[in-house]
């Protein structure tokens, strides 16, 4: 996402002529793009995506879980 940003960033300052980007060729500023497709590529290949999923799924478990037993007035044991 932040390469994503990155390149918006450096496509506005090169479309409207402001600071030295605008003097960049044009391959220097679309990298950015190219490289968010490379790691979304990656990312959905490696399984990156679906792990970091699962792992948020269950935090929220977990705090869904012990709200419920403070709520119940039973909490986990120590």
């Amino acid at each position: 996402m932040y390469l994503l940003g990155l390149g918006l960033v450096l496509l506005a300052l090169k479309f409207f002529g402001i600071s030295s980007i605008a003097a960049w060729d044009w391959w220097l500023v679309v990298l950015p793009f190219a490289l968010a497709v490379l790691w979304w590529a990656w990312a959905d290949w490696s399984g990156y995506t679906e792990k970091k999923a699962m792992e948020r799924e269950g935090r929220r478990r977990d705090e869904r879980i012990e709200s419920n037993r403070k709520a119940m007035g039973t909490s986990k044991k120590r």
